[in-house]
């Protein structure tokens, strides 16, 4: 099993020397996180928590994903990155394909664009996006991309972008990976028939037998069962493990360490992350 550090809504100054900690100490990649911005008053219900109400405030720190990403992967060689993640629906897919591209070819191949279709109803009305159209757009935007990233001149014609023949220069020597995050069935079938893999909201180890064996069976009846395919799970209880390797078996591929948010509070000093960073390579990851 591999091991993602999230690195939501913590200090941007310590952002780089975490990344490059992250990598000495054997972590598969960094996860950040995205808001485009944050009202001061939120109506809609935060879907994955029992009260409704999110995690984060409006003073949550949401430096820019593109931005921080690139800064980061110029301090580290090996270490991976993802979102976790980018509200896709709300952006121009012109600009993620062309931004996700040159941080694949800036990085080498180690960014994968992790995507939802967001929750938060009042940033939609904010941007002027239907917010019930959100996934359809979203399937519409991920077309796009895969044609924008293959090179070369590429028209589409579908039902929320249509354009003539053009092309972004310069191409990523691969499709960016993407992951589909989200906690329903709707994600599930997004990141199975249209992703590279799927990102967990936040998952009860006893919940992620089930969801593994879904994406199973929603990968045979698509016909990509031997596609290589990710699926990256932070457990909302305390990890064991037992469990990581039972997990692991029923093909979870990866775990995450929760942001310091949660594990070290609103702010914390970058040695204390250091630590916390030291202390899970030697509990969990150099046990894989």
């Amino acid at each position: 099993m591999k091991f993602w550090q999230s690195v939501s809504w913590m200090e941007a100054e310590q952002l780089v020397p975490v990344a490059a900690f992250a990598e000495e100490m054997g972590f598969e990649g960094v996860l950040n996180a995205d808001h485009a911005v944050f009202p001061e008053q939120v109506e809609a219900r935060y879907p994955y928590s029992e009260d409704g109400k999110p995690p984060m405030t409006a003073d949550s720190p949401y430096p820019d994903c593109w931005v921080s990403i690139a800064f980061m992967a110029a301090a580290t060689t090996r270490l991976k990155f993802s979102t976790s993640v980018y509200v896709l629906p709300l952006r121009n897919p012109f600009e993620v394909a062309k931004a996700a591209g040159s941080l694949s070819i800036f990085s080498g191949n180690r960014f994968a664009l992790g995507i939802g279709a967001g929750w938060m109803k009042d940033e939609f009305d904010i941007y002027g996006v239907e917010f019930r159209e959100r996934g359809k757009r979203m399937d519409d935007m991920i077309d796009v991309m895969h044609k924008l990233w293959d090179g070369g001149m590429v028209e589409h014609h579908g039902p929320f972008y249509d354009f003539p023949r053009l092309q972004i220069e310069p191409a990523p020597e691969q499709r960016v990976p993407i992951y589909v995050g989200g906690g329903n069935l709707a994600a599930l079938k997004r990141a199975t028939l249209r992703g590279d893999g799927w990102i967990g909201a936040g998952n009860s180890a006893d919940e992620v037998p089930g969801i593994m064996s879904t994406i199973q069976q929603l990968r045979k009846e698509a016909g990509r069962e031997k596609e290589a395919f990710e699926t990256i799970v932070g457990l909302n209880e305390p990890l064991k493990l037992d469990t990581l390797k039972r997990l692991h078996d029923q093909g979870m591929s990866a775990g995450v360490s929760l942001p310091f948010y949660f594990t070290l509070g609103k702010t914390s000093s970058l040695d204390d992350k250091k630590r916390a960073m030291e202390q899970f390579a030697k509990q969990f990851i150099n046990h894989f």
